[in-house]
């Protein structure tokens, strides 16, 4: 079974409120972007206290395309909060990051650039929850998915056949079934959601992902 799961990139929390509405009744998860500049080029959304507001039955995962995550995850460990994505590039010891989710009851995702070799994950497996192979550099929506990263789900599903893997970037009905095919089991898109009619959407990637 392959996840569809809405990743919201947005400048603001009110952006964010109004489009995990729009998607509550198709989704299971949403997968909020953050980015402040420091590990992304961009800025978007990246207020961790907002979400004490939110109201959603959905579950939570914070994509933290951010730097100092040793120091900074603590800040993201709320309660409607289910798991934390963090960079391996943007850490120096991904081992405690892992024990501080644990800690707090929260999984850990880990994510990898496009440009970064799917063997760095190989010592993980079996510590992270999850791992995302991102398709784009990260922050900015809207890129177009670079296929040569297929190979690297493939590896690591190969390597590790148990491990939940997530798709992030550029994810349409197109590029979606190759990630599929390739291993992923999470696909979080984003412009292939929310540009177009939702419900519509929804149907669109779970019917390509199911071929």
């Amino acid at each position: 079974m392959v996840d569809i799961i809405p990743a919201i990139n947005a400048d603001n929390f009110e952006e964010i409120k109004e489009k995990i509405k729009l998607v509550e009744p198709y989704a299971k998860w949403a997968h909020l972007d953050v980015a402040d500049g420091t590990f992304a080029k961009n800025t978007v959304w990246h207020n961790a206290g907002d979400l004490r507001e939110l109201d959603t039955p959905l579950l939570i995962e914070v994509h933290l395309m951010i730097n100092d995550v040793e120091k900074r995850v603590v800040d993201w460990f709320l309660p409607n909060i289910k798991r934390i994505i963090f960079h391996l590039e943007a850490v120096k010891d991904a081992d405690f990051v892992f024990a501080k989710c644990r800690e707090a009851g929260k999984e850990a995702g880990l994510a990898i650039n496009p440009e970064t070799s799917w063997t760095r994950l190989y010592p993980y497996f079996g510590k992270a929850d999850m791992f995302q192979i991102l398709g784009v550099r990260p922050g900015l929506a809207g890129q177009k998915f670079n296929e040569e990263v297929l190979h690297k789900i493939e590896k690591v599903r190969k390597n590790c056949p148990s491990c939940i893997i997530e798709s992030d970037g550029g994810m349409n009905e197109e590029t979606a079934l190759k990630a599929v095919r390739a291993g992923a089991n999470l696909i979080a898109a984003a412009s292939a959601i929310f540009n177009n009619n939702i419900e519509e959407s929804f149907r669109k990637l779970k019917s390509a992902v199911s071929e």
